[in-house]
């Protein structure tokens, strides 16, 4: 009896051990395991894409817009301007002087007078949109282009005065004329739809 009591203790105690062990991890169904580093940094990483920059709001003055408006309506006669001033300048090239010279001169008063105010206010607006950088390149070459112009337009004024005094070349005055004409005509496509990016 004694024995048979000592080997139900020994059973007894073997099976008391073998469920109170804690069961060690098997490397089949845990599978890897990522280093803590790495662990942290793929917890921390945000999820999706990142938020998009707010755009900045740029407010302009009341003064901006009636420059704006002034401009605009000045661009609008640009183009008529310039059809009348080039065939009554052909005109004059081919020897029709009587009545053409004063209407020549009084065509490029006129043109004198829109660039000039086109200019500025042109240059004021483009002061005003400086932060503004939404058609930054577009706007830059429209004010580099019609600066240009603007230099054309004045050595053609030069160039005319010289011809009239018998000093200077018809020919030229024509070309530099047509030349500044061709550069601003580019200048004014460049801020209509044509080439704005929506």
């Amino acid at each position: 009896i004694a024995s048979s009591m000592d080997l139900s203790l020994v059973v007894l105690a073997a099976t008391t051990l073998a469920t109170s062990q804690p069961s060690l991890p098997s490397p089949e169904l845990d599978g890897p395991r990522l280093p803590a580093s790495r662990l942290a940094a793929a917890v921390t990483r945000p999820v999706g894409p990142a938020p998009a920059p707010r755009d900045t709001v740029i407010e302009y003055s009341k003064a901006y817009y009636q420059r704006l408006t002034i401009h605009r309506w000045g661009s609008y006669a640009m183009l008529p301007l310039f059809t009348a001033q080039y065939l009554v300048g052909r005109q004059l090239y081919d020897g029709n002087v009587e009545g053409n010279e004063d209407i020549h001169g009084a065509l490029a008063l006129s043109v004198g007078g829109l660039f000039a105010v086109n200019t500025v206010t042109g240059l004021w607006n483009a002061w005003e949109m400086r932060a503004d950088p939404n058609g930054r390149a577009r706007r830059l070459t429209h004010v580099t282009l019609m600066l240009l112009a603007d230099a054309g337009f004045v050595t053609t004024g030069v160039l005319g005065s010289e011809a009239e005094d018998g000093g200077g070349n018809a020919s030229t005055h024509r070309n530099v004329a047509i030349t500044s004409m061709a550069v601003s005509t580019i200048g004014w496509l460049i801020m209509t739809d044509l080439f704005r990016k929506e």
